[in-house]
């Protein structure tokens, strides 16, 4: 099966990975100094769960290179989904499909712009991963697994296919019948999980182990279900205090992944994650403060 990761950080790398090493034909599309070191070196993926190396890897700044495959999995930062995806065309096949595994909840309505909502599936990562120097994933943990599905809740053959090859290389792979309430269930938690870690400077444990820093983080994290829930989307009841709980959970030293912006200079998501939250309390008279 014929893959390309369109974006090969801690997500896209990451899973790339797993699936090549798996045997699966996996193209990384990347910039820059980790370009450089895929290409020269390959693709190194630092796990508790085994380190991989994919030498030599297939990897390029130009999806025209690559040419059609039968999966994108699409992972660049949320500021860049307009740019790559405009970019991504000629990865298109007459049955390509598309994953996004991004962080926001719009990413799939501009994909679609770009490619036809009909090649569309959705999907979340749950991963701590990031590049922690050119051509080197480092993974936090052990948690690694990806959710997917057909919008609607339908079965398909390309969603199995999916779900089959993910499951093959190591991922724990689930198919969900609501993947839009999947989704916004990753969200509401990432937007309390990146909000808390980048204001305060720290990893998940001191933040939940602390009062006052947890119920900012539970707040947040409210405020997102609020808004979700005045969308539409079927987010139970109790989905603040099940997230609050599932982060209690994680490893100690966990943090997120705009936390690792913020220490490395780059610029940040938070325009589509609290700052989404925001957007959408102010079209539903919903006030957000602590977002």
């Amino acid at each position: 099966m014929k893959f390309a990761m369109m974006g090969s950080g801690g997500v896209g790398g990451y899973f790339g990975g797993r699936l090549a090493a798996a045997g699966h034909d996996v193209a990384f599309i990347a910039r820059g100094p980790h370009l450089d070191a895929i290409k020269s070196g390959g693709l190194h993926i630092e796990s508790g769960l085994g380190d991989i190396r994919i030498h030599p890897a297939t990897a390029s700044a130009d999806p025209a290179s690559v040419g059609a495959v039968d999966y994108v999995v699409f992972a660049v930062k949320l500021w860049d989904t307009e740019t790559a995806g405009a970019a991504m065309s000629p990865l298109m096949g007459p049955e390509t499909t598309v994953v996004s595994l991004q962080n926001g909840v719009e990413c799939d309505d501009m994909l679609a712009r770009f490619i036809g909502r009909e090649r569309l599936i959705g999907g979340i990562a749950q991963i701590a991963a990031s590049i922690a120097r050119p051509g080197v994933i480092h993974h936090l943990g052990t948690m690694q697994g990806i959710k997917i599905g057909e919008y609607g809740g339908a079965s398909s053959a390309r969603l199995s296919a999916l779900a089959d090859a993910l499951d093959g290389a190591g991922v724990d792979t689930e198919i969900s019948g609501d993947v839009e309430r999947t989704i916004w269930e990753k969200f509401v938690f990432l937007v309390g999980l990146s909000a808390t870690t980048t204001l305060m400077r720290t990893t998940i444990g001191p933040i939940r182990e602390d009062a006052k820093k947890r119920a900012f983080l539970y707040d947040a994290i409210a405020e997102a279900v609020a808004v979700g829930r005045a969308r539409g989307v079927k987010l139970a009841a109790d989905a603040a205090e099940e997230r609050l709980a599932f982060a209690d959970g994680l490893p100690f030293d966990m943090t997120s992944s705009m936390h690792h912006d913020l220490d490395r200079g780059n610029r940040l998501e938070l325009d589509w994650l609290s700052g989404a939250v925001v957007r959408f309390g102010s079209e539903l008279s919903i006030p957000t403060p602590r977002n």
